[in-house]
């Protein structure tokens, strides 16, 4: 019986179980995108010392607490101390003194509060001090180990390295980081209609089309994280099938990914191809649309994913399936698509008892929820709504008609950034 979307999902990812990629040492610039395969502990304080929140004068809390206008604070000024200044120069800042101090600067010994230069009158040899609120507030001063303690966990195993990520990692001196290795991903497609773009005169005389998942399907799984190799097209024969998938098989590889041939049709192959090299079937069949003829299961011991063949399905598929379980394998802890709730602002029918998955464009709404539309007509053939889209519609098998204003959950498209213009 066919598996319901979730189930799918559940039984694909069980395919990864005991199976994450082996783990490498990077040099922390090739590391982004990957998982860390250890948690990262730091060995320093950051902020290494004691600094200024904002540029102004270091001072006793004390001595200015009480100040106005009327009554202000009149000190001596010590010195300055700028960023990058050796914090175990500075002058002691003793009761009555103060010390002109930049943002990002360290702070003197003896002080505990920065006064903003606003609330100053400047001199070079005086400051007068006139309000106290930032003696009374957080006297804009930010402690060491304000935001990494020395020792302490900075991320934990399984986390997606992000451009943020290298930046904290390169303050705690990081020059290599433990990761795992991107999974090898290979790619079998077949059909006697396809061709590459080499042959684009047989697609101009109306002899063949293009195999635009040959370009699409590889990127949306580098995307994902994958090292990806894609084999030449395969003709509609089982035995060219079987030869294509037992030699992707011999070169080694964590995943193999079929395109095509997966359903009932007299040239799908996929399957008794699979049989012919030991393989073994999870299931075969979603009650999804588009990309129901969808199957999973493992052969000589690697992890199977057979994507159906029509552009978009291939490319919902590979969204919905393919890509949560190359994270999953990349031993990224997080892995499974984000569903958010939207409004949907167009009305469609969806009258089979199917999970529907309709191509949307997400905007912001004036209250604040995403609102989504249809990028245009939802054929599985129609690659071009596939590429306007950045999310995926989720229309439950119980509703027949989905409405104008109603609210249901949508999936953000792993490999496109949700910009507005």
């Amino acid at each position: 019986m066919p598996l319901s979307f979730d189930e799918a999902l559940d039984a694909i990812l069980r395919q990864a179980d005991g199976r994450t990629t082996s783990t490498e040492q990077i040099a922390l610039g090739h590391s982004l995108g990957r998982a860390l395969s250890a948690p990262i502990r730091s060995r320093v304080a950051l902020p290494p010392w004691d600094n200024a929140g904002m540029d102004g004068y270091a001072v006793n809390r004390a001595d200015v607490m009480g100040a106005t206008r009327a009554v202000p604070r009149v000190m001596p000024v010590l010195g300055m101390s700028a960023a990058g200044a050796d914090a175990t120069a500075l002058p002691w800042v003793q009761q009555g003194t103060a010390l002109r101090i930049m943002t990002g600067a360290p702070m003197p010994p003896g002080a505990d509060a920065v006064i903003r230069i606003e609330d100053t009158d400047e001199g070079i040899e005086l400051v007068t001090v006139f309000d106290d609120r930032d003696a009374q507030g957080r006297a804009n001063v930010r402690p060491r180990g304000e935001d990494v303690a020395a020792g302490s966990e900075l991320f934990s195993r399984g986390t997606t390295i992000g451009a943020s990520h290298l930046g904290v990692l390169a303050s705690v001196g990081a020059h290599t980081v433990p990761v795992y290795r991107a999974p090898r991903v290979t790619i079998v497609s077949s059909g006697d209609e396809l061709v590459l773009l080499d042959r684009f005169d047989e697609v101009e005389a109306g002899q063949r089309i293009v195999s635009s998942s040959s370009y699409a399907l590889p990127a949306l799984l580098r995307s994902a994280g994958a090292d990806v190799r894609t084999l030449p097209l395969v003709p509609d024969t089982l035995g060219a099938l079987t030869d294509a998938l037992a030699g992707a098989l011999d070169d080694g590889c964590d995943l193999l990914i079929t395109t095509g041939g997966v359903s009932v049709g007299a040239h799908d192959y996929t399957r008794d191809a699979l049989a012919a090299l030991g393989g073994r079937q999870t299931f075969w069949r979603a009650r999804i649309r588009p990309g129901g003829p969808i199957g999973t299961g493992m052969v000589r011991d690697v992890p199977w994913l057979g994507l159906p063949g029509n552009p978009v399905s291939t490319m919902v598929t590979g969204s919905l399936f393919a890509c949560p379980l190359i994270r999953l394998l990349g031993g990224h802890a997080g892995h499974r698509p984000l569903r958010i709730p939207v409004r949907f602002l167009d009305g469609a029918d969806t009258p089979a008892t199917l999970t529907h998955f309709l191509r949307v464009v997400l905007t912001a709404g004036a209250d604040g929820l995403p609102e989504a539309r249809l990028a245009g007509p939802q054929g599985s053939n129609l690659l071009r709504t596939m590429a306007l889209a950045n999310a995926l519609l989720m229309i439950p098998p119980e509703v027949s008609r989905a409405d104008a204003g109603s609210t249901f959950t949508a999936i953000l498209l792993p490999d496109v950034p949700l910009m507005t213009t």
